[in-house]
């Protein structure tokens, strides 16, 4: 297996990789290290003292969002299953519509820091924040599993590093330098490196995709004849629905669970929903949403390419055999077009991506313990906020370091679908019925996030994802009774009707309160005295 994995990354410079990786890193955390200097408050350091534009945090948010799963991921999976991969970036780029017309607004003109505040508003403030903290760290520790194999699969192909402990290692470093981020730059350090990789990303794609177009004199059924032809025992089915899904019932099941927790799980991302509030008004944050759908929509376009490109160049056998299988598509197609330079920028850009993601997702979970559970249900004084926030980042660094370790071959899209499932199951139904139910209470808030929190992840658990099939996450053995590799089909509802069950068994009933929060959410009336205060 050893030589498998060295010819996989024949061609490539080791010495030449690293400088361009280390060159990349000393950047970015210049970056941090100036704009952290400002993060006096706890409003700076959780959302960057309110100071970013509309087109600043739209960019940004692209960069929170095209992470190592729309790279790596959707690359991969397209190359490797064709039509049923490019299923992920449809799914990625129409959730963007829920976030707009649903969520955004509404959510910057009630809340501060957090979702918790949302739910806060209206409810009991002690157990809505300690179950928003708890379903804000479940949430951002799957997302981190991605993000963390993404960095050891870019890393492992930049230094030609091929075995167990190798990669391991690698990924222990990747935590290590997405703590210091965290702690030197705050939101606003995070930011920042998030809008310089994300113009660097889309801008390298960009051209890896013209180049790909180049080779095939821009005709792009070309292309697709490319990626059919060496598409091995899978290669005629490349171009329409059923390599991946579709075989037999239970996989058209999974392909309609993995669509609604797409769809419905970007307006639960609590680093997605944490960006709304680093912008200075309602619309700002609205205009973000739209510049994110701008940038995302045409990126996914370029990942069209790129994945079809590398399975046409590449090939489904090098890409298999490659250190973190389909996830390293993208990267062994720039080797291709381009060679040792070309691969050495490309990966450092997207390792630079994932270390922003992965910082920003670092911080929501961070800020979801110190502000909702320490500040709010501990102390309730907000004395040592930041620094709680701080070591609670070092914490879950460390537990993304475990996760990322066992699952490094997963394929990361399907890593992040497993992550959105749980937002739209454990966070999306309580947000929609607080901001648009009137009889909504406690109860069933509770009843929501931590029912559906428990559904999605004991079905995950006990899924074909963790075990029973050979891409599982623990090999060589079989406890899976769950049939479908994303749950969402079965949590989503759940958590919807356990959030309708719990209120209605509940008397609590606050009219008065929820009139206020409606008028706050749809006219901004009161926010900014809230946030002040």
């Amino acid at each position: 297996m050893n030589h498998i994995l060295a010819a996989a990354v024949a061609g490539s410079r080791p010495g030449l990789n690293m400088t361009i990786f280390v060159i990349f890193v000393v950047i970015t955390l210049g970056i941090v290290i100036r704009a952290g200097r400002d993060n006096r408050t706890a409003a700076d350091y959780y959302t960057a003292g309110r100071a970013f534009s509309g087109v600043q945090n739209g960019i940004a948010i692209s960069g929170d969002y095209l992470s190592a799963a729309s790279f790596l991921g959707i690359a991969g999976a397209i190359a490797v299953n064709g039509y049923d991969g490019f299923l992920y970036s449809i799914g990625f780029l129409v959730a963007w519509l829920v976030a707009l017309l649903l969520v955004a607004e509404l959510l910057r003109n009630t809340g501060k820091f957090t979702v918790g505040d949302v739910l806060a508003f209206r409810m009991r403030q002690r157990p809505v924040r300690a179950a928003s903290a708890t379903s804000a760290l479940a949430v951002s520790l799957f997302y981190l599993l991605a993000q963390m194999a993404g960095a050891g699969v870019l890393i492992s192909l930049l230094l030609g590093v091929s075995g167990d402990l190798g990669q391991n290692l690698v990924i222990a470093v990747v935590g290590a330098v997405m703590i210091v981020y965290v702690l030197v730059g705050g939101m606003k350090g995070t930011t920042w490196v998030q809008i310089v990789t994300v113009v660097l990303l889309i801008g390298a794609a960009a051209a890896m995709t013209f180049w790909v177009l180049g080779r095939y004199g821009f005709d792009f059924s070309a292309l697709l004849q490319g990626a059919v032809d060496h598409g091995g025992k899978n290669g005629a089915k490349l171009l329409g629905p059923g390599v991946s899904y579709g075989k037999n019932g239970a996989s058209k099941l999974d392909f309609v669970s993995l669509a609604l927790a797409l769809v419905l799980g970007t307006a639960g991302l609590p680093h997605v929903l944490m960006r709304f509030y680093t912008v200075p008004t309602a619309r700002e944050a609205r205009r973000s949403v739209v510049w994110a759908i701008g940038l995302i929509g045409v990126f996914y376009l370029f990942t069209l390419v790129l994945g079809y490109g590398a399975g046409a160049l590449v090939g489904p056998q090098k890409i298999a055999a490659a250190p973190g299988k389909s996830n390293a598509a993208a990267p062994l197609l720039a080797l291709e077009l381009g060679g040792p330079v070309l691969l050495g920028f490309v990966a450092a850009v997207a390792f630079a991506t994932i270390l922003a993601v992965v910082a920003g997702l670092t911080i929501t979970a961070s800020t979801a313990f110190a502000h909702d559970v320490y500040a709010n249900v501990l102390r309730r004084d907000g004395g040592n906020e930041v620094l709680v926030a701080r070591i609670t980042a070092v914490v879950i660094g460390a537990l993304a370091v475990i996760g990322g370790i066992l699952a490094k071959n997963q394929n990361v899209a399907f890593l992040v679908a497993l992550a959105f499932a749980i937002a739209a199951s454990a966070n999306l139904p309580t947000i929609l019925y607080t901001l648009f139910w009137r009889r909504f209470n406690t109860t069933g808030a509770l009843c929501s996030i931590y029912g559906g929190l428990a559904v999605t992840v004991v079905l995950i658990v006990f899924s074909p994802a963790v075990s029973g099939v050979p891409t599982a996450m623990i090999k060589g053995h079989d406890f899976h009774w769950f049939p479908l590799a994303n749950p969402g089909l079965v949590s989503i509802p759940v958590s919807f009707a356990l959030g309708w069950l719990g209120t209605v068994l509940s008397r609590e009933h606050d009219g008065a309160k929820y009139q206020e929060m409606q008028v706050r959410s749809l006219t901004g009336a009161g926010a900014e005295q809230a946030v002040r205060h």
